[in-house]
């Protein structure tokens, strides 16, 4: 038999949590029950205020939010219990990711905050709870992100042939995985869907592009691509990492956007992803066999035909054809990593985030336990 734990993860579009209820053997893993958890309005406006306008929002707002997440996070744990019918007692521990609210590893005082108060989390379900993932590795001189390679290594590199995980979330990153024993490296590669979902969130009032079918309807705008595909970060070698505090309507407007099509720009911007990560895989990987999708992107199918086409050699499959469903990679990946640190095991990959060694990951709140 082997440990039960549960991993809670909420991304950039800030709209809910993810959480999962994972059996870890010495190699393998099985997902027993997911739980989507979905924030109340007035929490997801406020998030989405301290997104977009961080200028404005006080230390009693950011104590306020990290709170009433925190409070949501340990709702989101507790209901993922009770769907499975599985004991608070079974369970080693809970690795809760929080909610970002701010990402910026090249600062001259580099941090990245995520709110959700882990203490909350474990005085609500008894559960010992890891969080606080990012730290270590930025004290170290990485970037804090992406942190899921070192798991994509665990449960992916078994596929044998050299291939990639590819996660598009808010920000797409990618996994370069060998066949053999090479390092196994990656870094954000740009934009996912965050652009995507503000663009679409504007003119549609819709939290995001369903099957990308709005961004198909557009004709991409080749003069505007290759002003946005212009911009530093990409060239930018690795390690390298970015969020919506980057990329976002104030930097794709500074491209001169007036007096275009909204839904010509939507088809721009899903190539602008797709573009930027099928040039950092032709550039770091371009002999892998296949790229496995996860993260909301996986199910955009415009974003999907893009991405094959800039990629016509590679195979472009799900991450369900390795084994587990692409909602629930970064769930399961902070579960793992909640295991590394019970385990006293390392959770960062220097070669993906830049620190100067492996370390372990993550603070252990024990309240009430």
């Amino acid at each position: 038999m082997g440990d039960y734990y549960i991993g809670l993860i909420s991304g950039t579009s800030m709209d809910g949590i993810d959480a999962a209820l994972v059996n870890f053997e010495d190699s393998s893993l099985e997902v027993l029950h997911t739980h989507e958890h979905d924030y109340p309005s007035d929490l997801r406006q406020k998030l989405s205020v301290a997104k977009l306008d961080p200028e404005i929002r006080s230390f009693d707002d950011i104590g306020s939010l990290h709170k009433a997440v925190g409070e949501c996070f340990r709702d989101a744990a507790n209901a993922l219990l009770v769907g499975a019918g599985v004991d608070a007692s079974a369970i080693a521990a809970i690795g809760s990711h929080g909610q970002t609210v701010r990402h910026e590893p090249n600062a001259d005082r580099p941090f990245s905050l995520q709110i959700g108060d882990p203490d909350i989390i474990s005085a609500g379900t008894g559960i010992p709870t890891v969080a606080d993932f990012r730290s270590a590795d930025i004290e170290l001189g990485g970037q804090g992100a992406p942190l899921t390679p070192i798991f994509h290594e665990w449960l992916f590199r078994e596929q044998g042939s050299n291939c990639v995980v590819l996660n598009i979330g808010g920000i797409a990153n990618i996994t370069v995985l060998r066949g053999d024993a090479t390092e196994t490296t990656g870094f954000d590669t740009g934009p996912g869907n965050t652009l995507l979902d503000a663009w679409v969130g504007r003119h549609l009032e819709r939290s995001f592009d369903k099957n990308g079918d709005w961004a198909s309807q557009g004709v991409v705008d080749d003069e505007l691509l290759l002003r946005l595909l212009a911009d530093s970060y990409f060239t930018a070698p690795p390690p390298k990492s970015t969020g919506f505090e980057y990329f976002n309507l104030d930097w794709l407007e500074k491209s001169d956007v007036k007096n275009r099509a909204p839904a010509d720009i939507q088809a721009t911007l899903c190539e602008l992803t797709a573009i930027s990560v099928a040039t950092a895989i032709r550039e770091l990987a371009g002999d892998s066999s296949t790229v496995y999708v996860c993260g909301g992107g996986a199910h955009n199918t415009d974003m999907m035909r893009r991405l094959a086409a800039a990629l016509p050699a590679i195979g472009i499959e799900s991450t369900k054809a390795a084994g587990l469903d692409p909602d629930w990679v970064e769930a399961v990946a902070f579960a793992w990593l909640a295991m590394r640190t019970l385990h006293k095991l390392p959770g960062n990959l220097p070669a993906v985030t830049g620190a100067r060694h492996a370390t372990i990951l993550g603070s252990i709140h024990n309240v009430g336990c």
